[in-house]
């Protein structure tokens, strides 16, 4: 399914009972959703509108969908198409970034993995001189049988990774994970806590079953609790005859406010708000769950 691109810019809401005049210029983010198919190329040609719109519109960050390059037909064929990130499949977005002068957030890559059976899913984070900043391998890999839908083994295919990454940005600093990852709060946890993120990045590519029951309901609980913004990419629409995603692209504020949404949960395009560091603060200043919250070692030792 594709439609026309959609720009929607979200201010910074001024009606929650914690917002304060900014003391810090905001900066703009943009997030891209889009319907990736067997098809590399096709993917780069949409990907390539896509950052062009969104350099367009001021953004200094563009956030693309897990799978955001491939989505395979027949099982297997991810691996077959995986490569090294200096590979030219990679190589083509980082020039892409360079040309448009824009930092972007590919969440998702095919990554070759230690094993020719295996590839990691991998979170790459490029600046806007085409150089690869972070990346992140996915953690929690997708092993579910769906209610009412198909059973998913990730794991058949994908080697988990094990490290926690943020990354400092001109936005600022960048929580990076990947989709399943959400319903796991305690990495969220650690992105905010531990590693001082400010704005979480959750590219994915949810199906229908759990996108209606939990997508919305997940990313601004993480965003709750964490006092982060959070940019949620998202796959939308039939990619073949066996895969359908939920769609939704969403950018949601540290109040749990949503402050960007495309019109059409299943179009491609992008949504484009603006990131207000000194509203986090503010958020975070007056209600200090960093200092009150308890260390792992309490709760060890909390009777039962």
């Amino acid at each position: 399914m594709f439609c026309a691109s959609v720009n929607v810019t979200a201010p910074i809401p001024k009606s929650s009972p914690l917002s304060v005049s900014a003391t810090m210029s905001p900066v703009r983010v943009a997030a891209a959703q889009m319907t990736s198919i067997s098809d590399v190329a096709a993917n780069f040609a949409t990907c390539s509108r896509l950052v062009k719109e969104a350099a367009s519109a001021g953004a200094k960050l563009l956030c693309f969908p897990e799978a955001f390059s491939f989505i395979s037909t027949n099982d297997g064929d991810s691996v077959t198409v995986a490569e090294p990130l200096d590979g030219p499949i990679m190589n083509h977005y980082c020039s892409l970034a360079r040309e448009s002068n824009i930092w972007l957030s590919l969440g998702g890559f095919q990554e070759k993995a230690s094993d020719p059976q295996h590839l990691c899913n991998t979170h790459v984070i490029v600046d806007d001189t085409g150089k690869i900043r972070s990346t992140y391998k996915k953690i929690h890999l997708f092993d579910v049988d769906v209610p009412g839908g198909r059973v998913y083994k990730e794991s058949r295919f994908t080697e988990p990774g094990k490290d926690i990454v943020a990354v400092d940005s001109p936005i600022g600093r960048l929580g990076l994970s990947v989709c399943y990852d959400l319903r796991f709060p305690e990495m969220y946890q650690l992105l905010r806590f531990k590693h001082e993120a400010q704005i979480l990045l959750v590219p994915s590519a949810f199906t229908n079953v759990t996108g209606e029951a939990h997508w919305e309901i997940l990313l601004r609980a993480r965003a709750i609790e964490t006092q982060c913004y959070v940019v949620a990419a998202a796959q939308a629409g039939k990619h073949n005859h066996k895969r359908e995603s939920y769609g939704d692209t969403l950018i949601v504020d540290p109040w749990g406010t949503v402050v960007g949404r495309l019109p059409d949960r299943l179009s491609t395009g992008i949504v484009v708000a603006d990131i207000d560091l000194s509203y986090v603060d503010s958020v975070r200043e007056k209600m200090p769950i960093a200092q009150q919250r308890k260390p792992i070692d309490f709760w060890k030792s909390a009777s039962l």
